[in-house]
């Protein structure tokens, strides 16, 4: 494992906050100064300013995100963050964002292997969104959306649409884009009003009131890793 990771599996900083402890010279490996390009084994020494750290157990937290709070681990302008909510005793990190006023499923975890997988297009990871819009999308609207857009930054992938209400409609994606279910509906005519994530590469919010969270099951892990 390489020291960065391996401090951010300690609990001891994010992977760029360790990479910046490793630059000042205040971590160590056997006794030797570790470098950005240290490889760490299991029966290796790692001290943080004479300190020993170890490895935290991997955790895996489905958390009911609600509106208002920042997905982020630390925010400078002292808003509430997910990990706030959260409080693990690991140092478990959000995967991927969610926008402060959306709300909905978000894992976090402090597996950075597994982190990695589920934000790689190239795995397809299903979210699905509840979008409430301004007026009614048609069905020509519904069809532009499954068929794919072209926004700022290219071409969306196809997407499943299907109206929940006059003015809700679901919309299931395989992209991570930034902001993508909003420019999505802003570019067809119908600007979000409210947004919520419902289900997360195959997770689901059942019995988690807002603000609520929960471990994920052993067999939740396993099916996200090999799913």
């Amino acid at each position: 494992m390489r020291l960065n990771a391996y401090l951010a599996r300690a609990g001891v900083a994010s992977r760029r906050g360790a990479d910046g402890l490793i630059k000042a010279g205040r971590v160590t490996v056997n006794g030797q100064t570790g470098q950005l390009n240290t490889f760490v084994e299991s029966r290796d020494r790692v001290q943080v300013n004479g300190h020993l750290v170890e490895l935290q157990p991997l955790a895996y937290v489905l958390l009911h995100k609600p509106a208002g709070v920042v997905t982020t681990a630390h925010d400078p302008q002292g808003r509430r963050t997910v990990v706030d909510l959260v409080e693990h005793p690991a140092r478990v990190v959000p995967v991927g964002r969610l926008d402060a006023d959306t709300t909905g499923a978000l894992l976090l975890t402090n597996d950075g292997e597994l982190a990695h997988r589920l934000a790689h297009p190239r795995y397809e990871v299903e979210k699905v969104y509840e979008a409430e819009v301004e007026g009614e999308p048609s069905d020509a609207v519904l069809e532009r959306l499954r068929s794919g857009l072209e926004l700022d930054d290219g071409p969306t992938a196809p997407a499943q649409a299907r109206m929940l209400g006059p003015a809700r409609l679901e919309l299931s994606l395989h992209e991570g884009r930034k902001h993508q279910v909003k420019r999505m509906l802003a570019a067809v005519g119908h600007p979000v009003t409210r947004l919520h994530r419902s289900r997360y590469a195959g997770l689901t919010l059942e019995g988690l009131g807002p603000g609520e969270s929960r471990e994920l099951t052993g067999a939740e892990v396993t099916r996200l890793r090999t799913g």
